[in-house]
């Protein structure tokens, strides 16, 4: 695909997948239209680990004497790991607007527990004091690098 195309497609993505001295095995960096509370899906791999959808949305208790309770704003990511060793990743997400303003910024993924061969698993990346304007997305870019 000419590159002037893949600029201006909705998942344009950069893939290294050479090992480096910092213990990273393969990096994904894709920038996607954003949505607010609402699946995106996703469709692109890194060495075999799947990444499938995002959401951004408050947490938020919706029964119980606690319904309306806010807990944060997050993105989830999911991925499937179609590789046949277990996976550690880690994500940033960045959210911008249409004027390119950063919007917020949130990071998360594994290092203890790993993701095994053939499971499915979600991330719950944190957005942390700047939220406020994250419903006025316009794009977001989604990092995934896994580690060993």
């Amino acid at each position: 695909m000419p590159l002037a195309i893949l600029a201006h497609s909705p998942i344009a993505q950069a893939q290294d997948s050479t090992q480096d001295s910092s213990g990273s095995l393969s990096f994904s960096s894709s920038r996607i239209n954003y949505h607010w509370d609402r699946i995106i899906p996703l469709d692109f791999s890194v060495d075999d680990l799947q990444v499938k959808t995002i959401f951004f949305n408050k947490r938020e208790i919706n029964k119980g004497f606690l319904k309306g309770a806010q807990f944060g704003t997050r993105a989830q990511v999911e991925v499937v790991n179609l590789s046949n060793t277990s996976r550690n990743v880690g994500f940033a997400v960045a959210v911008f607007d249409e004027r390119d303003n950063l919007l917020g910024v949130a990071t998360g993924g594994n290092r203890l527990l790993a993701v095994k061969s053939g499971k499915t698993a979600k991330f719950d990346l944190n957005f942390w004091q700047v939220t406020e304007r994250l419903q006025r997305g316009a794009y977001f870019v989604l990092s995934v690098e896994l580690v060993k």
